[in-house]
């Protein structure tokens, strides 16, 4: 039996599960000129991106976001799971804040007007950080044990 998440992790992920899903779902209706946009800054940060039509591209991470805002908000996929999901998914969109130009003030990290939206995956990283350490405490916690007695905490 899957362990359900604790009580702490359910705001995080409801709050970003549904952003995402939202963004995912919205994708799926992109017109033709939505699309060319996605593609084109993809394709400007990851290059490899050029090889997909945007249509197709844009479906891909429309499911991709729909993937992973389900994966968030589905109380039976572990919260470490739903981690390693965010995790790389945003780690993915700081890639393309990063590299797209015009997104940072020059020679800084902070945002600059038009990288504010980018910016905020930021803070979808952090949670996914957070979401992969979790449990860690009670496996730190139970190495600690005595090994002459099983209860002993020592």
């Amino acid at each position: 039996m899957l362990p359900l998440p604790e009580p702490r992790d359910f705001p995080p992920r409801i709050a970003t599960g549904a952003f995402i899903l939202n963004s995912g779902l919205s994708k799926l209706k992109a017109d033709e000129a939505t699309q060319q946009g996605l593609h084109g800054m993809a394709c400007t940060a990851y290059p490899f991106l050029e090889k997909l039509e945007p249509a197709r591209f844009t479906r891909l991470l429309a499911w991709s976001e729909i993937a992973v805002g389900s994966s968030l908000l589905i109380p039976f996929v572990p919260t470490r799971l739903a981690g390693l999901a965010l995790t790389g998914f945003s780690g993915g969109l700081i890639g393309l804040y990063l590299r797209v130009p015009g997104m940072r003030e020059d020679g800084s990290l902070r945002p600059s007007q038009n990288g504010v939206p980018l910016a905020k995956d930021t803070w979808m990283f952090g949670i996914g950080l957070g979401f992969l350490a979790a449990g860690t405490r009670r496996a730190v916690t139970a190495s600690f044990r005595c090994h002459r007695h099983r209860r002993c905490r020592h």
